[in-house]
């Protein structure tokens, strides 16, 4: 039976690749598949050859102001920006677009982060939706508990005790509930019930089902996960990019010596990256070692334009194609940079902003993958001596290639389109 089924995401790259690939997926098996997002990726959506429908609002600016990204990415305050700034002030403008596009569908799939107005949406229309975890951040599980961007220190040098855990998430969530007055508003305007539940924490869940799109070796299912939860692996999407290979210019430049070191900002906190290039390149060159800096799209200083032939500098290069060929990869701990880096197989040295970033980086750490350096003490002398680390020790090397070997063999994409066309039917 062919279903009609729409997925709705938000965030950045690393939040949109695992819904194409799993899009792409679905199509394959027969499957009528459209994305709802912001119109910025409308081209590329469209080039895969998925269904694209825009919602309220369009983040494509937001991807291009070094500002406003320097205030999502605050370890204090950027989750409440994002939420109370760029998300609920539209949330009625979202409602809106979701509305028209689900109208015909047979199931919903939302995006537990940031997706406010998709369960409003479910509900009104009585459709059954599924709740998608891109990283087990998300649980908030006492079991396994999550590392927050603004209690880093304390939990690194002196963790936290079960009932302090407990202590923190309530307060996290009374604290937040005020957040979501724009939720409870729309709901009271539309005739829903009130809420059941914090609209960011348990309302985020579907209770039709919920896929964690990771693989277990970063989180395993806790007791407290909402009912009906399956890990399902990655679902890697670098089709398209894998198929235009790397550039011509570093492939050549990949071949004439080691493996490099590469560092790498992902799609956000490139645009806030302080001085984290200017003491990579620092640090690469106090090691006597071959670099590749992936910088976006910012005008390069003065000290990138004049690097020596060890060093290459570009705006984006596939990490499918490059991370593989690297000696360590430098990056912001975003799940979809964490998952390639760890597919690759080569040990990392995460450098966490915020949001989710932290906790991914003290999960591969102990995964035994990684070293973790946060950004105010990323320093060249630092860097220089954790990347040592990283190149010297063999068990970072060994226990990568182990873990990389293990992420290749998880069907990702194929155990969320088993789990989701198993939920359609059920529902």
């Amino acid at each position: 039976m062919v279903r009609r089924v729409l997925m709705t995401t938000s965030g950045t790259l690393g939040d949109l690749h695992p819904y194409v690939a799993v899009s792409i997926g679905l199509r394959q098996r027969g499957h009528e598949v459209t994305i709802a997002t912001s119109e910025v990726f409308r081209t590329k959506i469209e080039g895969e050859g998925i269904g694209f429908h825009p919602i309220r609002p369009d983040l494509g600016p937001v991807y291009r102001d070094s500002d406003v990204m320097r205030r999502a990415l605050d370890p204090s305050t950027g989750t409440e920006f994002v939420v109370r700034q760029l998300l609920l002030p539209h949330l009625e403008e979202s409602y809106e677009d979701l509305l028209q596009a689900c109208r015909t569908k047979d199931l919903l799939v939302s995006h537990t982060a940031g997706a406010y107005a998709l369960p409003l949406v479910a509900e009104k229309l009585q459709i059954p939706w599924v709740s998608i975890a891109l990283q087990p951040h998300i649980f908030f599980s006492i079991y396994d508990p999550p590392v927050l961007p603004s209690t880093t220190e304390p939990y690194r040098f002196f963790g936290f005790s079960d009932w302090e855990y407990m202590l923190l998430f309530w307060s996290t969530k009374r604290r937040t509930r005020a957040w979501m007055k724009p939720v409870d508003e729309l709901r009271s305007r539309l005739g829903l019930a009130p809420a059941v539940g914090h609209p960011m924490f348990e309302g985020a869940f579907s209770p039709y089902g919920t896929l964690a799109w990771f693989s277990a070796l970063m989180g395993s299912q806790q007791q407290d996960w909402p009912n009906h939860t399956r890990i399902t692996g990655f679902p890697f999407h670098d089709r398209q990019e894998a198929g235009k290979g790397l550039d011509s210019r570093l492939s050549e430049f990949l071949e004439k010596g080691e493996p490099p070191i590469v560092f790498t900002l992902g799609a956000s906190a490139v645009l806030d990256s302080g001085d984290f290039f200017e003491q990579s390149i620092s640090a690469a060159r106090r090691l006597g070692r071959r670099a590749v800096l992936l910088m976006g799209a910012q005008e390069p200083s003065r000290e990138w334009n004049s690097l020596p032939d060890t060093m290459f500098v570009a705006d984006y290069a596939p990490y499918s194609a490059l991370l593989p060929l690297a000696a360590v990869t430098v990056h912001q701990g975003g799940i979809g940079t964490t998952a390639q880096a760890l597919r690759a197989g080569r040990p990392m040295l995460v450098v966490p902003y915020s949001n989710d970033q932290p906790d991914n980086a003290e999960r591969v750490a102990r995964l035994g993958v990684a070293r973790v350096v946060y950004p105010r003490l990323y320093t060249a002398k630092r860097a220089q001596a954790e990347l040592t680390r990283l190149l010297s020790d063999s068990s970072y090397s060994g226990r990568a290639a182990e873990v990389g070997q293990q992420i290749r063999t998880e069907e990702g994409v194929a155990a969320a389109c088993d789990a989701l066309e198993e939920l359609a039917a059920a529902a």
